[in-house]
């Protein structure tokens, strides 16, 4: 079976709601964004592996998860899934590898979270400072937005 593996930028409510009813919500007025190895951004990045394309773009997750911070000292959020090529459709514009999930995401598709170092959060904002978790440790993720 084909995927795309998207990276979708996450807060306290998304985090939540993967929780609670094992999926995050996403379809007809329900929007979705999340970020992935596009045409667009292949084109825009000549010459670039499959890695380094995905590095890209989920560069851009982790851009949009610092959006999503109600504090500068929230951490980061970044799940990484592999969705169904039908469930994510491409968007014209900045950054290129935004892309709209129309499908709900089941937790069952999130291979891994990527979430801040509490030493850096606030402090270093590179991509590559993000600690990596397993989909099984949704609680332990959980437990950095206290309250």
């Amino acid at each position: 079976m084909p995927v795309v593996r998207i990276y979708v930028p996450l807060g306290r409510a998304g985090l939540e709601e993967l929780a609670s009813t094992g999926a995050l919500a996403a379809g007809p007025g329900t929007p979705r964004t999340a970020y992935a190895v596009t045409s667009g951004l292949e084109a825009a990045a000549p010459g670039l592996d499959v890695e380094d394309l995905e590095y890209a773009a989920f560069s851009d997750a982790v851009e949009a998860a610092a959006r999503l911070r109600s504090s500068r000292a929230d951490r980061r959020v970044v799940a990484a899934a592999d969705a169904d090529p039908t469930w994510v459709s491409p968007r014209d514009g900045a950054p290129v590898s935004k892309v709209v999930v129309t499908a709900p995401l089941p937790l069952s598709r999130v291979a891994s979270f990527h979430v801040d170092d509490e030493v850096t959060v606030g402090v270093d904002e590179e991509a590559d400072e993000l600690l990596w978790y397993d989909v099984t440790e949704l609680d332990d993720v959980r437990s950095f937005f206290p309250g």
